[in-house]
């Protein structure tokens, strides 16, 4: 599957940006009864944190408590990171304790003081709340390999809610497979920092939900900018996800299941 390029168009009205992505149909706002699985979709749920990426994309693969990340060291950030959020784990004892460090055992991994002036956020892409049911996954979720360069506003803005609900889905849904990751394009130049991080034009989530009998996904795309507007103006199918970032989400799937669950999403079941 070759990545489909992303259409970002901005205008300026009334101090608002606008995004806009190609192909987004009525086709992701359908609901769908037919992605019921027989019984669960895949026996080992930790197959489905596995993500397929073009070839020409560096990957390290490494596996953190509680989540995996490949990571690319052209861009020295994370092609994706992935994890599984049960509803015991969307609370915890454990703290945020903001302890940045730099993996020796990533190739290209950033210190923390790239970021520093940069204009951006340490974002992280599996956050710091999903951890907090171990001391260990907390200080795991803090390495420079899991963060991304991402605007103030919308770290603190619509990204933070979309983590917030992630944690609700997962107590209603019985657990959660989740992937995030950054959005590069070809014009995407600007780098920060002495390790030359790239800022990435837009980030990415896609949920899976797939305990019990039914198995239903859904994706988001934000810009990486303030984000206006409502949480379903940046929700789409995992096969527009598919088409925007080339990789191959959830293929552990059954494929007549991956086919359906992929294609299409219940916006009220997610909204």
């Amino acid at each position: 599957m070759k990545p489909k390029t992303l259409i970002i168009l901005i205008t300026i009205a009334s101090g608002l940006a606008i995004w806009a992505f190609s192909k987004i149909t009525d086709s992701a706002f359908l609901v769908s009864d037919s992605g019921k699985a027989q019984e669960s979709a895949v026996e080992d749920a930790s197959q489905l944190l596995d993500v397929a990426i073009p070839s020409f994309l560096p990957s390290q693969i490494k596996e953190y408590e509680g989540f995996n990340l490949s990571f690319n060291s052209d861009n020295h950030t994370p092609n994706y990171v992935s994890w599984e959020l049960l509803p015991h784990e969307t609370d915890g004892a454990q703290s945020r304790h903001d302890k940045f460090w730099q993996d020796p055992e990533i190739n290209g991994c950033p210190a923390s003081s790239d970021y520093t002036r940069s204009g951006y956020d340490r974002g992280h892409m599996c956050p710091a709340a999903d951890q907090k049911w171990s001391e260990k996954a907390m200080t795991d979720c803090f390495v420079m390999a899991n963060i991304c360069p991402q605007d103030r506003r919308l770290n603190a803005g619509a990204w933070a809610t979309l983590e917030k609900r992630e944690r609700q889905w997962a107590e209603e849904k019985d657990g959660l497979i989740i992937v995030a990751g950054p959005i590069y394009e070809e014009s995407d130049c600007l780098r920060i920092g002495e390790t030359n991080v790239r800022v990435p034009s837009a980030f990415f989530k896609a949920f899976l939900s797939h305990r019990g009998t039914d198995t239903e996904a859904v994706a988001f795309v934000y810009p990486n900018m303030p984000a206006h507007g409502q949480m379903r103006d940046y929700m789409m199918t995992i096969d527009e996800l598919e088409k925007i970032t080339g990789f191959d989400f959830f293929h552990a799937l059954p494929d007549d299941i991956e086919d359906q669950t992929e294609s299409t999403f219940n916006a009220k079941a997610w909204n």
